[in-house]
């Protein structure tokens, strides 16, 4: 399944690298290590502004591997918008910080120099409906990993059940972008989810779960998730109104929970693809985030 009834495992490493100052040019790419968890390889794409285009001698990446002199250097971003003040464009949505400094957070090219407080309002006008609970009973690492998900693909929220305080780190501080809220146990949950008509859909591979694969998950849902060690207490799985389960064909008894909600998750999206407009339609996962 997904739920873990085995060994803990440990997720990647999401330390910061080490700082290699590189220069900054002009321009739509900055060059720069990174210094914190809020920032994203830049890939060409529309929305990251005018710049000087690949192949060209004076392109960001030209640059970069001329300079190069530490052992890793990373493209991140974009920088100050070209042309200084007098050619910003308009719009509310705009951070004219961002405009005057350059923006290396990890977001979609598409919300380059947005605010923090439109991206949120964009996302919750295009999300995809769906809702994300996972059980925080022992601060499991996988939650960060979760919510990060959660947010690529379009959630509407994130219900974190149990200890309020959660692991963030895996979150690359996609928390700030979405509504992430705290409820004190499953009970709590199941009263909140039913008065707003929704459906509590587990995931684990417990006895008497269905097979994910083929199962109709309802448009108005909570996909339910477990910690690493346990799955889903024994509390959750009695407020659930269905528990699936992931198929398996190899040994392991069980798989890392953060795999298991990107799988749940994919499952939900692709079964009511073009029911609603969802944040990333269209756009291709990739792991250089």
């Amino acid at each position: 399944m997904s739920a873990q009834r085995g060994a803990r495992t440990r997720g990647g490493d999401d330390r910061p690298l080490p700082e290699n100052t590189m220069p900054t040019p002009s321009g739509a790419g900055a060059l720069t290590a990174p210094t914190d968890t809020d920032t994203d390889t830049a890939r060409p794409g529309p929305g990251a502004g005018p710049g000087p285009g690949p192949g060209t001698s004076s392109s960001p990446v030209e640059i970069a591997r001329s300079r190069q002199d530490a052992d890793r250097v990373t493209l991140r971003g974009v920088g100050p918008w070209p042309g200084g003040r007098g050619s910003w464009p308009d719009g509310e949505h705009l951070d004219p910080e961002l405009l005057e400094s350059g923006d290396h957070r990890n977001v979609e090219d598409r919300y380059r120099y947005w605010r923090m407080s439109s991206i949120r309002e964009d996302l919750r006008r295009r999300s995809q409906g769906f809702e994300i609970a996972v059980e925080n009973l022992g601060h499991d690492f996988n939650i960060g990993s979760i919510v990060r998900t959660a947010n690529a693909l379009g959630a509407s929220r994130v219900h974190v059940v149990g200890r309020r305080r959660w692991n963030r780190r895996g979150a690359m501080v996609t928390d700030r972008y979405m509504d992430v809220d705290h409820l004190p146990d499953a009970a709590s949950l199941a009263t909140d989810a039913r008065e707003r008509g929704l459906t509590l859909v587990g995931i684990d591979n417990v006895e008497g779960s269905e097979p994910l694969e083929g199962a109709d998950l309802p448009e108005r849902v909570v996909l339910v998730f477990g910690e690493e060690s346990g799955g889903l207490s024994d509390q959750m799985l009695a407020e659930c109104d269905r528990v699936l389960h992931i198929s398996q064909h190899g040994s392991t008894r069980s798989m890392n929970v953060g795999h298991a909600a990107a799988i749940a998750m994919w499952a939900w999206v692709t079964g009511h693809e073009g029911c609603r407009g969802g944040a990333n339609s269209g756009r291709a996962a990739d792991g250089n985030h």
